[in-house]
């Protein structure tokens, strides 16, 4: 098995990815099963959050570089490449755009498009073991998975720049101070403290959450004024929803 699903309580739901999932992540094999599995917690209103993790020394080492030789040999990289990006791509988008909260745990090595997939998540919580690694440079890509539209919103431009051009790879410390981790936690921790902050940002109401993870993931396309009206527009209809009467009862009383 290359996936692992286990749900617990208050609907928070813990995709682990194992064997070649988290180590050879993006292969015509490992993908599919992968973004399945997401996709079947985004699709499950009954999933309020969704915590994506790894195994071992792998939270997901991206590539499956062996396939990508094999594709060499056969004229056939672009298009691997492609078939590919062509699921990752459409996933990572449904992933910002979902109400469900999605928290990346990451184990071990985040790489390639598996630093993508953790850079789409809503927060990341890392062990020591921690790594995160372009990847691109060395191999003679280009990056992909997101990597150069997330990671500068985290980081910073030039930040990310001299991450990409110099080919670095964070420590978890490293990480977490340039932002890009929002916790480092004992490995021994890591699934407590991620279900504690799955369950904590997706108490509130399915169209605060998904608002508001559309609202944050588009500012920075529009201009104040048209931010503004997106706004409008949006808490407008949360004026309708059954949490915003509640919520105000509550608040009254």
């Amino acid at each position: 098995m290359t996936v692992q699903i286990e749900d617990r309580d208050n609907g928070v739901r813990i995709v682990r990815l194992t064997g070649a999932a988290a180590s050879k992540s993006f292969s015509r094999e490992s993908l599919p099963i992968i973004a399945e599995a997401i996709d079947s917690g985004l699709k499950d209103h009954s999933v309020k959050a969704m915590i994506i993790t790894g195994d071992g020394k792998f939270f997901s080492a991206g590539a499956d570089i062996h396939a990508f030789q094999e594709a060499i040999d056969a004229d056939d990289a672009p298009q691997l490449i492609r078939d590919l990006t062509n699921i990752l791509h459409p996933l990572l988008v449904r992933m910002r755009q979902s109400s469900t909260v999605v928290v990346a745990a990451v184990n071990g090595a985040a790489a390639g498009g598996g630093l993508g997939l953790a850079l789409a998540c809503d927060v990341r919580i890392g062990s020591p073991k921690a790594k995160l690694a372009a990847s691109y440079a060395s191999i003679g890509l280009s990056p992909d998975g997101g990597t150069t539209w997330l990671l500068p919103r985290l980081v910073g431009e030039q930040v990310s720049r001299r991450f990409f051009f110099e080919n670095q790879i964070w420590s978890a410390e490293q990480a977490l101070g340039a932002g890009a981790l929002d916790e480092v936690v004992e490995a021994d921790g890591l699934i407590t403290r991620s279900i504690e902050i799955a369950t904590d940002w997706s108490q509130w109401g399915n169209h605060f959450r998904e608002a508001t993870k559309h609202l944050l993931h588009v500012q920075t396309l529009n201009d104040f004024e048209t931010h503004l009206k997106h706004e409008q527009t949006l808490i407008e209809a949360a004026g309708t929803t059954p949490e915003f009467k509640s919520g105000v009862s509550k608040f009254l009383n």
